[in-house]
């Protein structure tokens, strides 16, 4: 069931580009490769995680999103849980509730518990998911539809159990290749009408179903490679993106995007980037 809270319009979320007011990181000060759970960690293993330097890039991070008049809730690091700084896979917010996800990796579980104590101390409500695998990053919310990823994080049994918790919203599931570690690596939706995607993970029958719903913009195998589907959009046509994907960057200046160009350079070594890092609690109702 979901936690009783003395104010529901503490949550919100009912797109991925309304005016983002409020959200959840957190520290990667103990971020590392312990275990090599998705592709972009297989090129990074030897090198691996500066964790100084990736704490000092989120700081930045942070510090703008600050500036942007977002609310910034932080989750407290812990040293058993390498990969907690991508808060997006451990819980997605549709409407009034924050789902708390169920990890498929044996190396991320325990991280739900510490999301779900902060949502308690915060009054925040949410609905823990105990059914099947899904992670946040599998989930994108555009008004009454909800897209959700088929991958090696995600599951059937899971999306069963979301279609019975969401009878107002369609749910459409897309597969796509599972070298490729979340829906959102390969597609974002930016706007009403337009959207980030890698074709070279997608059948020929999902690209044309989006292609009637949203203008694609598409991302090259090289960027897709450095995350450049993996924004986060802020509201108001505001985006963040890495600078070292600038094919993409320009592209959404093309199209009338203000680029808010953060290095996180070091984290995305790990296999996420801005949307990864976020967990959105309340956007803007419209």
């Amino acid at each position: 069931m979901v936690t009783a809270s003395t104010n529901q319009s503490n949550v919100f979320c009912n797109s991925e580009y309304e005016t983002l007011h409020k959200v959840i990181l957190c520290p990667p000060e103990y971020m590392a490769i312990k275990e090599v759970i998705n592709e972009t960690q297989k090129q990074y293993k030897n090198e691996n995680i500066d964790s100084e330097l990736a704490t000092k890039q989120h700081k930045d991070f942070i510090k703008v999103l600050e500036n942007q008049g977002i609310e910034v809730i932080l989750i407290p690091p812990s040293e058993k849980y390498p990969e907690q700084v991508f808060t997006r896979d451990i819980g997605f917010t549709i409407g009034n509730t924050l789902f708390v996800a169920e990890m498929a990796k044996e190396i991320r579980l325990g991280e739900e518990q510490v999301l779900k104590d902060l949502l308690k101390e915060k009054g925040i409500p949410f609905y823990d998911l105990t059914k099947g695998y899904i992670e946040g990053g599998d989930v994108i919310v555009n008004k009454n539809t909800v897209y959700i990823g088929i991958s090696s994080r995600t599951n059937a049994k899971a999306v069963e159990q979301m279609k019975s918790l969401l009878h107002e919203y369609e749910i459409i599931t897309i597969p796509f290749d599972e070298k490729y570690l979340h829906l959102d690596c390969v597609f974002n939706i930016i706007s009403p009408n337009e959207a980030l995607y890698f074709p070279g993970a997608l059948n020929r029958n999902t690209i044309d179903q989006l292609k009637t719903q949203f203008q694609l913009i598409e991302v090259t195998e090289e960027e897709q490679f450095t995350l450049g589907t993996n924004v986060l959009s802020i509201g108001q046509k505001r985006v963040f993106s890495l600078p070292i994907n600038p094919n993409v960057n320009n592209r959404m200046k093309e199209l009338g995007y203000s680029v808010i160009e953060v290095n996180i350079s070091e984290i995305i070594k790990s296999g996420g980037s801005f949307r990864c890092c976020t967990l959105p609690v309340l956007r803007e109702r419209n």
